[in-house]
């Protein structure tokens, strides 16, 4: 299965800025659910796939010309 991009640039920043947000929960509380949800979002901001995009059919890419 390709992981086709469907997350533009500014939900990517979005989701970076999140995942940022979620470690320092995870560390300041010692939560490992924390971590491992910071680790997806971090997956999702740096691969530009969402799964429930992915699930929905929905795409916050720029629309490609050709």
């Amino acid at each position: 299965m390709k992981l086709k991009k469907n997350i533009g640039a500014r939900d990517r920043w979005i989701r970076f800025a999140l995942a940022v947000l979620l470690l320092v929960f995870a560390y300041w509380k010692m939560s490992w659910i924390a971590l491992v949800a910071s680790l997806f979002v971090f997956f999702e901001s740096l691969m530009s796939w969402c799964v429930v995009y992915q699930l929905l059919g929905k795409s916050s890419c720029p629309i490609k010309k050709k």
